[in-house]
């Protein structure tokens, strides 16, 4: 057997060796129940729905440009009680507030399947018509009743979209993930595919009580999972790069995977992202020596070194329910005389942006290659009518980039409810770029086109032969133009006042060691966690805001400052710099969002400071960039602040069960519903018959030590059904 390097997280999260700095209507005909079931060419269970709609969807944009601006105010302070840290294994809101739990690990999505039973854990097809595992990114999508169109103005029905990130093997299989003569078994794998991916479930709200609950018989509810068929398009589309034996003219692949935070556009459709797409495929040993030079060179930078094994090993299954095809994929080796004859190409048809039009059930999904291929964490959209669409996206990954894709054509609010065509128009023709922080406050978008910027075939880091070369490797462009090199790049929201944008740069224990500080990337210190692991680098994180500096989606230059600094409340003012308190500490931000009224919910994904507390989500209401002042670190470097924050305009909403991460957030438009999601909770455990969390039936049982514990989906509401912070 060909031996192999063991997945370690390090191969995907670390691998900048680079020197510079850093529905038109919803359903014409009606469909039966029984025809939503069909077996497919591979064998498994899918959905084969054959009715076209499509729907419309609010970006973030300023309240200017907004056709339905919501009209509640943003409040002048916070005045919810702030919760308190905790280690408890339920989800902890304020007082006058309830939480529902809407849908977890599981959950069927028609009336057909069953319910969940721990003790008799679903068949791996059943999973096309159940809830994935660790929900992440979501949004809300309102359906307006007698138009049968999207409307966000509609908060009593609706359509909840959301990621399934990765898995929990431990408690997703009857005794935990297993291995039989060094193959996985066919139906675990199954299981493991089909429960990431994406859902799309029908929603409706009591206008009195507030309470959200799942329509389980409508024909929206679907999964789209890492089997599902998905077109390429833009720039890459049949690029010799995407090509493989299943689509040799680079035109198709199947599935999306690792689906992190995810984005939604002016016309109506919802972004999923792709982040740490690339453990999931294994090389041989030997690999390089089929490899070109420039070949190695682009597969280390994304962390697929020779003699990598693949993180759940679904290469090693035997097909008999599925195609045997299906689990080749993941073998990423030359093995046959051209790149259309074998799997060589598989990991360069992961790592975009995918487009998903949730009221579509008839087109496949489209993998939007013009915005680059990278760890894929995020993407925020700037909607000014009249002007080009800017979407801002994050690298998730030390030491990785910021970007921005601007697109050539300019918005038009006609295009509402244009599906993909819309798509097509606004994210296949467009320009690339990525950002440069300066010491002064000051930064550039650097322009990312072939020919432009030493990005051609002289480039010494790596021979780019036109742009499908550099969006397909758009790391390798980043390297070559000295962009900054950030702490690991998460969520992006835009404010919706002012259009200036917020980034998440999450924590960089290599930040001040691998990495030197600058003034964007400026805390390098120590911590001691739980009195024994001595923690080092940017610890806790830090957000980062931007404005355009004539305020035009077309600006490439910008002037930033730090926001907020995550600290623990009693560390030294040069590494507390935001001036945090017990009742708005917090560590290593993640997802991050702006409600219509310009509230920033914050999220945290930590593992510094959980010996003191579970992960949780904040309230904000924040200034503006330029409102602070400069400051200077523990390390001594200078950098460029905002204003320190109190407890009126930051302070602790949330906390959630043991060993949790808080992700995912949207809300109904009328700001009386929002929803969370709570991912692995229980994620240390070490057997399925252990669990360290027994979360969600814990938040209404607390005595129970027996149910596994299962990512979900929660609402919270108001017990008065009154505005959400308001």
């Amino acid at each position: 057997m060909t031996e192999q390097m063991p997945y370690h997280e390090e191969q995907e999260l670390n691998n900048n060796t680079s020197s510079n700095t850093h529905f038109n209507d919803i359903l014409d005909h009606y469909i039966s129940r029984r025809d939503l079931i069909k077996k497919t060419t591979n064998g498994a269970i899918a959905l084969a729905l054959a009715s076209s709609v499509t729907g419309y969807a609010n970006a973030q944009s300023t309240k200017s440009d907004q056709q339905h601006s919501s009209q509640t105010k943003r409040p002048e302070k916070l005045t919810f009680q702030p919760v308190a840290k905790n280690k408890k294994d339920i989800v902890t809101v304020p007082e006058g507030y309830q939480v529902n739990v809407l849908y977890k690990l599981g959950d069927a999505i028609h009336p057909a399947y069953a319910d969940w039973d721990d003790q008799n854990i679903p068949s791996g097809p059943s999973f096309q018509f159940r809830s994935g595992d660790c929900h992440d990114g979501m949004h809300y999508f309102g359906l307006n009743k007698k138009t049968k169109h999207m409307d966000e103005s509609v908060s009593s029905e609706g359509l909840l979209v959301m990621n399934h990130e990765y898995i929990n093997p431990t408690f997703l299989h009857p005794k935990g993930p297993t291995k039989i003569d060094g193959h996985r078994p066919e139906d675990e794998v199954i299981r493991e595919t089909n429960v990431h991916g994406v859902s799309i479930i029908h929603i409706k709200k009591d206008p009195i009580t507030q309470h959200v609950s799942l329509i389980k018989d409508s024909l929206f509810n679907r999964r789209i999972t890492a089997t599902t068929p998905m077109d390429f398009s833009g720039v890459a589309k049949g690029s010799e790069r995407l090509a493989t034996v299943f689509s040799p003219k680079g035109l198709k692949t199947r599935g999306t995977h690792n689906n992190c935070g995810n984005g939604y556009t002016p016309w109506g459709t919802y972004l999923t992202t792709e982040e740490n797409f690339i453990g999931y495929f294994q090389r041989n040993a030997n690999d390089d020596q089929q490899r070109q030079a420039h070949e190695i060179v682009a597969l280390k930078r994304y962390g697929l070194k020779a003699g990598s094994s693949s993180k759940y090993e679904w290469d090693t299954a035997i097909g008999h329910v599925q195609s045997q095809d299906l689990y080749d994929r993941w073998k990423a080796n030359v093995t046959q005389s051209s790149a259309s004859e074998d799997y060589r190409n598989s990991p360069n048809t992961f790592g975009w942006m995918v487009e998903i039009d949730p009221f579509d059930v008839k087109h496949n999904p489209v993998k939007r290659t013009s915005m680059g291929r990278f760890a894929h964490e995020d993407s925020a959209c700037r909607v000014v009518e009249g002007e080009p669409l800017a979407f801002y996206m994050g690298d998730d990954s030390k030491g990785e980039y910021i970007y921005k894709f601007v697109s050539d054509a300019k918005w038009n609010v006609k295009d509402t409810n244009g599906g993909y065509q819309a798509g097509d128009k606004y994210l296949d023709k467009g320009t690339l770029y990525v950002a440069k922080f300066n010491q002064d406050g000051s930064g550039q978008w650097i322009e990312l086109t072939y020919g432009k910027n030493g990005l051609d075939l002289t480039n010494p880091i790596y021979p780019f032969s036109d742009q499908a070369d550099i969006v397909t490797f758009a790391r390798l462009a980043a390297d070559s133009v000295g962009a900054t090199k950030m702490d690991r790049p998460e969520w992006c929201t835009v404010h919706p006042e002012n259009g200036e944008v917020y980034v998440t740069l999450t924590n960089n224990s290599n930040r001040g060691i691998e990495y030197p500080t600058d003034a964007a990337n400026p805390r390098s210190y120590e911590d001691l966690y739980a009195d024994k692991k001595l923690q080092k680098g940017n610890v806790n994180g830090h957000i980062i805001r931007f404005k355009e500096k004539n305020n035009k989606t077309t600006d490439t230059t910008f002037e930033w400052d730090i926001y907020l600094f995550g600290a623990e409340s009693a560390m030294p003012s040069n590494i507390n710099l935001s001036g945090l308190t017990d009742n708005n500490d917090f560590s290593s931000p993640d997802g991050m969002w702006f409600d219509s009224r310009g509230v920033l919910w914050l999220e945290t994904d930590d593992s510094a400071y959980t010996d003191v507390t579970n992960c949780m989500m904040l309230a904000a209401l924040p200034g503006h960039v330029g409102d602070g002042t400069t400051a200077t670190t523990s390390n001594g470097q200078e950098t460029i602040v905002g204003a320190k924050v109190n407890d009126e305009n930051l302070r602790r909403f949330l906390v959630g069960p043991k060993e949790c991460e808080i992700t995912g957030i949207a809300m109904t438009p009328d700001n009386k519903a929002i929803f969370v999601n709570i991912q692995h909770p229980g994620e240390e455990s070490k057997s399925f018959d252990q669990p360290n969390s027994h979360w969600p039936a814990t938040q209404f049982d607390p005595t129970n030590t027996t149910a596994r514990p299962r990512s979900a989906t929660i609402v919270i509401t108001r017990t008065d059904g009154g505005t959400i912070a308001g």
